[in-house]
């Protein structure tokens, strides 16, 4: 009686089928004695329960596995030297790879057809992937990011009107951790299809600075001062350094109460701030009081024309 029970294949009976089945039981509750009834289920509910341990105790063990695999990829990221980018990528993407797994093999052993259960997954993948095409947009997005690289963890960008430095990739979102300490996610989807600029892309930067000036003061001396500041700050470059150019003035504008120039000089790009507020307030302080050069105010020329 009880292989004829285990021989049911509920999930794949038909209307038909099922109410046969249903007559069999039926006939077998009437002809069947109570205490072989008793036997027969209390076996079948001891070995349901011996299946649902052995579930339990499969997903314990498989989740401290996963455990394990986590802590492993992470040492060996970290003895290889693998780019933060594609280690969190790499391990996120693999743990939910293992979990799955986990998943149906614990549904395997409480006794269900995995099979079916994969063709219902791939039907029901296919539905929740139509539902959350926005997530699947994003995995697509990450794989995007990953492959061509525009930045890695580590670098400060500016993109979809927030700037921050890149503290994690996942295969969803990235994560930016802004100056003011506020954590930004960004979809992957949008990320990759948007603008990124990668400030700290490169490890040489230019600074540029506009200075004004009033009229009277001349061209030579102006450019002159303003070499003299950028060459005394030890952060500038100079061309010895590979990339990098001397540093440059030009006038760049007359304008209507000033004269404009521009200082344009390198710096090694974490020196980047620094080097430029330095310079600013070197040129607010020792102009006016060192090279006697004085900054502008708004001018106007009135002329009465008397009759």
């Amino acid at each position: 009686m009880f292989h004829f029970l285990q021989s049911i294949p509920i999930p794949e009976v038909s209307p038909d089928s099922l109410a046969a089945k249903k007559e069999q039981f039926e006939e077998l509750i009437r002809t069947t004695p109570p205490q072989d009834l008793l036997a027969l289920f209390g076996e079948q509910a001891l070995h349901f329960g011996l299946k649902v341990l052995a579930a339990i105790a499969l997903y314990i063990v498989g989740g401290w596995v996963i455990g394990l695999v986590k802590k492993a990829l992470k040492k060996s990221f970290a003895k290889k030297k693998t780019e933060a980018t594609v280690a969190t990528f790499s391990e996120s993407l693999v743990t939910i790879a293992l979990w799955i797994l986990l998943i149906i093999a614990v549904v395997g052993t409480l006794g269900v057809n995995t099979t079916s259960l994969a063709a219902l997954l791939a039907a029901g993948g296919m539905a929740i992937g139509m539902a959350l095409s926005g997530t699947v947009q994003n995995f697509a997005g990450g794989i995007m990011l990953l492959v061509f690289r525009p930045f890695k963890v580590g670098d400060f960008i500016e993109t979809q009107g927030f700037a921050g430095k890149v503290t994690e990739v996942t295969i969803v979102n990235t994560k930016l951790l802004t100056t003011d300490n506020r954590v930004i996610i960004l979809p992957n989807g949008t990320l990759s299809n948007g603008n990124i600029n990668n400030v700290t892309g490169q490890n040489l930067r230019r600074v540029d600075i506009p200075v004004s000036v009033a009229y009277g003061a001349g061209a030579d001396a102006v450019k002159s001062a303003l070499l003299e500041l950028v060459k005394a700050n030890p952060l500038f470059l100079d061309s010895s350094t590979h990339g990098a150019q001397d540093p440059f003035v030009g006038l760049s504008e007359l304008a209507d109460s000033s004269v404009n120039f521009v200082v344009r000089a390198w710096v090694n790009g974490k020196d980047y701030w620094d080097a430029r507020f330095q310079l600013q307030e070197a040129i607010y302080t020792e102009l006016p009081a060192s090279y006697g050069i004085e900054f502008p105010f708004p001018q106007m020329d009135i002329h009465v024309k008397q009759n």
